[in-house]
């Protein structure tokens, strides 16, 4: 196998590393929850509140959308 990219090997590593007595639907959900983390890492962002800096976190729609299908292959 070629050399991969940093996000590449993350995926790759996420799903090869997966316990072996787990389903091929978590090797998917590991793979797309890394990618989802390549591509739309989780962010935060300071908001003033009341004089008081509130961190919370950034949410986006493409990282929610790969966690969700995550989420659907680890519950078959």
């Amino acid at each position: 196998m070629s050399e991969l990219s940093p996000a590449a090997q993350a995926v790759w590593n996420a799903a090869y590393n997966t316990p072996e007595d787990c389903s091929y639907e978590h090797d998917l959900a590991a793979a797309l929850r890394a990618a989802a983390d390549q591509v739309a890492p989780l962010g935060y962002e300071d908001v003033w509140t009341d004089g008081r800096i509130l961190q919370y976190e950034k949410r986006d729609p493409v990282r929610e959308k790969l966690l969700a299908i995550a989420d659907e292959l680890e519950a078959q």
